[in-house]
């Protein structure tokens, strides 16, 4: 079905190159340091250097393993929502993309959330009040002009704006290990103690540091924006996971070793550090590059999540509108009607945020797992320009450890509450509505499209 708008034969869409899509996925998974502290407030430093380097090994590479796989395998827009329908019919493929989704709106919901916690530290005054939510709203606008240029321009600008925004860690890390070798002349007497904070709960560490570690699929939505999307995604995704495990592990050693103890750490501590080791202008960079920072991942976010709507009306399950695009190949409806939606969703704090978050993100993540090992069983002849080693077990081996990983955070959900019930309770309640939410759909898409279209596609 081609979509509405697209500009026609003769328009060529500007693609994604390696390293724009390195830099885009950078950004949906990370972006850098940012919103690490709550992991070193409550599991200390050596508890949270031990968290953000063994981690990737049960969750991201993992996941990023069988996103190789799938991706090379299975290139089309949509990404995740195409592998799971493609493995297990409609039905599942509605609900990973109403899990990812509905996760989408509290996760979109932290980056406007941690850039008003950042700049209230430096100037509390504009953030109080009304001035928060315009800030936050500023975020929003600001992403969804962005994206209506198209995934190249989103792409392109994410390299520059990955410099930008870790530039002034590398300030503060080469500050922060001059101090250290200082020893007891540094600022704190000497080097920050490893062992976690007396009274701290460390499931939270736990829920941050894998949040901190999601989003992997999230570019692989974009396929049809992407150069070579079969040579390109498996290299992206594998490198930058080693990118980002050596972003979050170097700062957070630089500050142990400079003495600042993990008791002053929480969300938009980098600023107090920054302050402490380089003074007021350095804390001002800091702050400069996290509202950068949280620009990024939102934006490159947006470029991820309003391919889904897409996606899905191309199969008949919202209305045609969502596939219009523009010359540039932006979905713009869908990017409208997205930056809307998470704008309503802004004003939860940042753990509960965190948990939700978590909880639908990880039953989708589930479902791609599933995916991969049902496309095994069912095609096995199916072209895979990168396939996971070994046999046909591995992949089931694979999926257990973030299986495992979204079960601990059921679990730990259960603690928060959210509209008067538990985070776990509220995040099910959202997750279940997929089941009704398609059948109004399928009776919606038989209405338009006919009796006979609706078999066929079917």
């Amino acid at each position: 079905m081609e979509s509405a708008g697209t500009g026609g034969p003769g328009t060529r869409t500007r693609k994604l190159r390696l390293f724009p899509l390195l830099a885009a996925t950078y950004f949906m998974v990370s972006g850098g340091p940012y919103d690490l502290e709550d992991i070193i407030g409550y599991a200390g430093y050596g508890h949270a250097l031990l968290l953000l380097l063994l981690l990737p090994f049960v969750w991201s590479f993992p996941t990023a393993l069988m996103l190789g796989e799938l991706s090379a395998a299975v290139p089309a827009e949509g990404g995740f929502y195409a592998w799971v329908r493609r493995a297990m019919g409609p039905f599942w493929g509605f609900q990973e993309a109403w899990l990812s989704l509905a996760s989408s709106v509290f996760d979109m919901a932290i980056y406007p959330t941690t850039f008003v916690l950042y700049l209230e530290r430096i100037a509390p005054n504009v953030t109080r009040g009304h001035g928060a939510i315009v800030l936050e709203l500023s975020i929003v606008v600001g992403a969804v002009l962005w994206n209506l240029r198209g995934a190249a321009a989103v792409g392109e600008g994410s390299v520059k704006l990955w410099i930008v925004s870790i530039s002034p860690y590398v300030v503060l890390v080469g500050i922060a290990v001059y101090i250290g070798f200082q020893g007891m002349h540094g600022p704190f007497g000497g080097h920050a103690s490893l062992a976690r904070p007396v009274g701290r709960d460390f499931s939270t560490a736990v829920l941050v540091a894998m949040w901190n570690y999601m989003g992997w699929d999230n570019a692989t939505t974009v396929a049809n924006e992407v150069e070579n999307p079969q040579r390109n995604y498996p290299r992206v995704i594998l490198l930058a996971v080693v990118m980002i495990m050596m972003t979050y592990a170097i700062p957070i050693a630089a500050v142990a070793w400079a003495g600042i103890p993990a008791s002053r750490f929480s969300t938009g501590a980098w600023v107090d550090a920054a302050h402490v080791l380089g003074g007021p202008v350095l804390a001002f960079v800091v702050v400069v590059a996290g509202v950068i920072d949280d620009f990024g991942t939102f934006s490159n976010l947006t470029l991820s999540y309003t391919r889904l709507p897409h996606a899905l009306a191309e199969d008949g399950f919202l209305p045609a509108v969502f596939t219009k695009k523009l010359r540039n190949g932006s979905p713009w409806v869908a990017v409208l009607a997205c930056g809307a939606c998470w704008a309503l969703a802004l004003g939860f704090s940042f753990e509960r945020l965190i948990t939700i978050d978590l909880v639908l993100w990880g039953l989708s993540l589930i479902l791609e797992f599933v995916a991969l090992i049902v496309l095994r069983r069912k095609e096995p002849t199916l072209l895979r320009p990168f396939r996971i080693p070994g046999p046909d077990w591995v992949p089931v081996l694979l999926g257990l450890c973030p299986a495992a990983l979204t079960l601990y955070a059921l679990y730990a959900s259960r603690t928060e509450t959210v509209a008067g019930m538990s985070a776990l309770k509220f995040a099910l309640i959202i997750a279940v509505m997929g089941l009704p939410l398609y059948l109004v759909a399928k009776l919606s898409r038989r209405d338009r499209l006919g009796e006979t279209d609706h078999e066929r596609i079917e």
